[in-house]
């Protein structure tokens, strides 16, 4: 597949964001919260994040499809995808976490960083280190990224997601590279915002990753 299609896939995304822009940046609120408001509780809330959270994520994936079909673009989509099956939700959380282990293992290396502790070690976190970590973290989650996909619209194994988006990595290996980049540099900007445009941006970031889904695997729309 070309490298331009990736721009393709923005553009796509952009389509789909401008159907519903503020139920999009509602649910990429709700997601952005939800991870603030777990990693306040005290011992395991980090670690409650990075499993609950992936599955609310996955509520946008399923709002693209929504839209895609012509449906419109509900809230109930941010807890849409904790219904689904056993395997799929294992699958989601699975692959989450092995972003965020390559992510925590980065930070570790390079400065001594615990990420499962909300505090106290942050302040270890320099730029550098953040930009190791998140370029870890998107060169890791290529192979991965359609993992979801697999289990939500193709009732895919667990086994068989893992495998189909790894297979569909290594066709696509540039312009994925480049989607990653890009995808890394629209965080980048989000957090410089602070974080306020990642309200936009997660929402923006799903939606291509589900244009992208749709082209490397020849998918016309995705069933209900």
């Amino acid at each position: 597949m070309p490298t331009s299609r990736v721009f393709v896939w923005y553009e796509e995304a952009m389509r789909l964001f401008k159907r519903a822009p503020l139920n999009w940046c509602l649910l990429g609120l709700i997601t952005l919260a939800s991870e603030l408001l777990l990693q306040l509780i005290p011992g395991l809330g980090v670690a409650a994040s990075k499993v609950i959270v992936p599955v609310i994520e996955c509520g946008m994936l399923l709002g693209a499809a929504a839209l895609d079909r012509g449906a419109p673009l509900e809230l109930r989509y941010a807890v849409a995808a904790f219904a689904a099956r056993t395997t799929a939700l294992a699958a989601i959380v699975g692959s989450a976490l092995l972003v965020f282990g390559a992510e925590a293992l980065t930070g570790y290396a390079i400065a001594g960083v615990n990420l499962l502790v909300p505090a106290g070690e942050e302040g270890k976190l320099t730029t550098g280190t953040m930009g190791a970590m998140f370029t870890i973290g998107t060169l890791v989650s290529l192979p991965v990224l359609f993992v979801p996909f697999a289990v939500l619209f193709d009732d895919a194994s667990l086994g068989q997601a893992f495998a189909t988006s790894a297979h569909g990595f290594a066709l696509n290996v540039l312009p994925l590279l480049v989607f990653g980049g890009v995808a890394l540099l629209l965080i980048v900007v989000g957090l410089l915002s602070f974080g306020v445009a990642l309200v936009a941006i997660l929402p923006l970031l799903s939606a291509a990753s589900y244009a992208a889904w749709k082209d490397v695997y020849a998918v016309a729309s995705p069933r209900a």
